[in-house]
């Protein structure tokens, strides 16, 4: 089961979110300000939910904190309603795979831009890990 950590201080964005990704069977956690994030993180996710506002520590700051790391393969996704190109380029120079605006998807259309990275990602672990056993084989 794919783990998701939805970073939010919307309490409302929190609950719907959480509850269609569990109908589809994710396991989900959930935190509303940068610091519990960057704790949290050190679990092992698949992706992040990022929102860019929040108490304590913003968006951007998580993503440099884990960008100075190097540590994590987990994909993270900017969820927010802050429509700044600016920022928009310091996250995905920082890290980010994508930069979503929350006025332009359902829930239904975020789940499935969830899975659809999580089906790229598996698909890519799956060519590299085919392309290492033929590797082995060769020598």
């Amino acid at each position: 089961m794919k783990k998701i950590l939805i970073i939010d201080d919307d309490i409302l964005n929190f609950q719907i979110y959480a509850t269609k990704l569990r109908f589809e069977n994710f396991e989900v956690e959930l935190c509303s300000n940068g610091l519990e994030a960057l704790e949290k993180i050190k679990n092992d996710y698949d992706l992040l939910l990022l929102d860019i506002m929040m108490p304590k520590l913003d968006g951007t700051q998580i993503l440099s904190e884990l960008k100075k790391k190097q540590a994590s393969n987990t994909i993270i996704l900017i969820y927010t309603n802050l429509l700044s190109e600016e920022t928009k380029k310091e996250c995905l120079e920082n890290g980010a795979k994508d930069y979503l605006l929350k006025a332009d998807f359902t829930p239904t259309q975020l789940v499935d831009r969830i899975k659809q990275y999580l089906m790229t990602e598996n698909r890519e672990q799956r060519t590299e890990n085919r392309e290492q056993i033929a590797e082995k084989q060769n020598k």
